[in-house]
């Protein structure tokens, strides 16, 4: 049986989450541009920015009490990291997002589904990911990150060498990063970031090389409406 065929069967088997259940709150597209900025660089004294994490007690966060080994970077509304979590419950997915109300609105449906092994932080990778141990992460996600179009918001994309250093530091050495994006613009930027920091390889892959079955909510979109999109897998270079 082909990589297709097997591929094709999970996703007809996959545990999904009945969203109809979880009216989703008016939610703006983006949030206050400060918190897309690390805090040390912000001009004002902001009472309301996402915390910068140093340290993490996971036992409050996963069943298991031990730390993730999957990140998802910018979740949104969690598609994927609820449906990834339930169907691979042996690990712990983590995903960050820097809109405050989409993380309680995921929080309460982690809660009441019982999902043991799914958390959501309110948090803007812009400050590093100092709160994760070096080499703990298996797989990590950076699925169709909002494209900022123009050159003055250049600054609030996450993509930035400081965060590919991040990344590099936070996987294991047979780690994987999965980037997906639909905007052509948006793509060449990462791999001029890639090229400069030479911390990690990249190729990019079809459905066929693509090993994680989840399918994101702009994934779908992007299938339903022709509307062509690449993935590209990174791994840690031996230097890294």
């Amino acid at each position: 049986m082909g990589t297709k065929t097997v591929m094709a069967k999970e996703k007809r088997t996959l545990k999904t989450i009945d969203f109809r259940k979880y009216p989703l709150p008016r939610i703006r597209h983006h949030t206050n541009p400060n918190f897309y900025l690390p805090k040390s660089r912000l001009k004002v004294d902001l009472s309301f920015y996402p915390p910068v994490l140093e340290t993490v007690d996971w036992s409050e966060h996963f069943a298991n009490a031990q730390p993730p080994n999957v990140l998802d970077v910018g979740c949104g509304l969690g598609k994927f990291l609820l449906e990834y979590a339930l169907n691979f419950p042996e690990d712990n997915i983590l995903g960050v997002e820097v809109r405050p109300f989409v993380v309680q609105w995921l929080q309460n449906i982690i809660a009441t589904e019982g999902i043991g092994n799914a958390a959501v932080f309110w948090y803007s990778v812009a400050n590093g990911l100092g709160f994760l141990e070096s080499e703990s992460i298996d797989k990590l996600f950076y699925l169709f990150p909002d494209p900022w179009f123009k050159k003055r918001h250049f600054k609030r994309r996450a993509f930035t060498p400081d965060f590919v250093r991040e990344c590099a530091r936070v996987l294991k050495p047979t780690g994987r990063m999965y980037i997906m994006t639909d905007v052509p613009q948006v793509d060449e930027y990462h791999r001029e970031i890639l090229d400069a920091t030479q911390l990690l390889e990249y190729r990019y892959v079809d459905e066929t090389e693509w090993d994680v079955p989840i399918v994101t909510n702009q994934e779908e979109i992007c299938r339903n409406n022709q509307i062509p999109y690449v993935r590209m897998i990174c791994t840690k270079r031996a230097s890294s």
